[in-house]
């Protein structure tokens, strides 16, 4: 593939630009099965960027979905061959150090593909931030908290191992809100399976469920009520519609949150505007980049809506800056749910993320704080799907 690049003028001032973009898919195992609605993941596949520029730095970013292409449009597969065939070529030459506007540029010429646009700013913002030595908070406007609350999912389907689990969560003070994924049993059942786990925990520990849009409204009529009456304190994405969610909110002592209906700021404010949810789970890819979730945090702060981190199941690097993003917003009354890395058997950083005291410490360090273990990231790399984009050295000076 061949680019042509316009030199910059004599005398100017030269920025480091883009040099080489690299995408590698890694096969990771998980400590259990995990259990949706929608799939059962027996394992994660995450689809690692990194950025190389021409004064040496490099910038990494993650892709990563929950069950494939059960749960939306978009795989790690398919972010990168999306990344090597249409967005490096728009990237490479280009000034490093201006992300919003390369995202705009990328934005421009690749429709959708949140998820892959979320991995490729993210290793752009890693990149200035080790550039700049700062963390990505601080890029994003300040860190207001250092430490971030995590909840953790129930999601093996056995009532006697999802207590057993939560029990031991609650002894190592690692997590005491817990969220039961349920929806792909019939309602009255997965009811009884709230219930149970609820009065084993009793004040111990919050329950709240995440039906991933698997019930009719008159089922979550049904299930919100009866939620409510065994103590759940939240219900995500009981139905697909947001014509339903308008129907079903403040209908009962129970919040309800938003997450598969948010799919950027376009549909926060429109959430927002229609009154269909007293909670958001922002989560970064689904909203296209770090950028884009502060714009939903703030319509939902701007609308009295509550705020909670979300998660795709993200490895290490997408929780990170999951994480650096949820420590910039105003409120956060939710806590957050970024519990991806410890679902998984192995660790690809060099120092693994810290979780004590029932919450995740943000890392301080410049960009994202972290550093890729890279004999870990070649071992779980997927034999024949490594493929590097490059620009010539002798272009690395010029962008388009």
């Amino acid at each position: 593939m061949e680019h042509s690049f316009a030199p910059f003028a004599t005398g100017a001032a030269t920025a480091p630009v883009i040099a080489r973009v690299e995408t590698v898919i890694l096969d990771l195992p998980t400590i259990r099965p995990h259990k949706l609605s929608v799939a059962t993941m027996n394992g994660q596949v995450l689809m690692l960027v990194r950025v190389h520029c021409s004064d040496g730095v490099i910038g990494v970013g993650e892709g990563t979905t929950i069950g494939g292409l059960a749960y939306g449009g978009e795989s790690p597969e398919s972010m990168k061959t999306n990344i090597d065939t249409w967005f490096a070529p728009l990237m490479l030459g280009q000034d490093a150090t201006r992300v919003q506007a390369l995202m705009a540029r990328i934005g421009q010429m690749v429709r959708d593909n949140r998820f892959a646009k979320c991995a490729v700013e993210t290793a752009l913002l890693d990149a200035q931030g080790k550039r700049l030595g700062l963390p990505v908070s601080e890029l994003l406007g300040g860190r207001r908290r250092d430490r971030l609350p995590v909840a953790w999912t129930l999601a093996s389907g056995d009532t006697a191992r999802d207590i057993a689990e939560a029990q031991q969560m609650l002894d190592l003070r690692r997590h005491r809100v817990f969220k039961l994924k349920i929806g792909a049993r019939p309602i009255r059942d997965d009811i009884a399976h709230v219930a149970a786990i609820k009065a084993a925990l009793g004040d111990r520990g919050a329950v709240r469920v995440d039906v991933n849009m698997a019930w009719s409204e008159l089922d979550a009529a049904f299930g919100m009520a009866a939620l409510a009456d065994v103590g759940c304190e939240l219900v995500e994405q009981p139905v697909a519609a947001t014509a339903a969610l308008v129907r079903l909110a403040r209908r009962f002592p129970v919040a309800l949150m938003a997450d598969e209906s948010l799919t950027g700021p376009e549909s926060a404010f429109e959430l927002a505007r229609v009154q269909g949810a007293d909670v958001f789970a922002v989560k970064l890819e689904q909203s296209g980049g770090a950028w884009n979730a502060l714009r939903v945090a703030a319509i939902a702060d701007a609308a009295g809506i509550g705020l909670y981190g979300g998660t795709m199941l993200e490895g290490p690097v997408g929780t990170v800056i999951s994480a650096h993003a949820f420590a910039t917003f105003a409120k956060l009354d939710w806590g957050t749910e970024l519990f991806g890395p410890l679902l998984l058997t192995e660790d690809i950083l060099a120092q693994p993320l810290v979780y004590s005291d029932f919450q995740l410490t943000v890392p301080d360090g410049p960009g994202l704080g972290v550093t890729l273990d890279e004999d870990r990231v070649a071992f779980f790399a997927r034999d024949g799907i490594r493929r590097t984009i490059s620009l010539p050295a002798a272009q690395t000076a010029g962008k388009i």
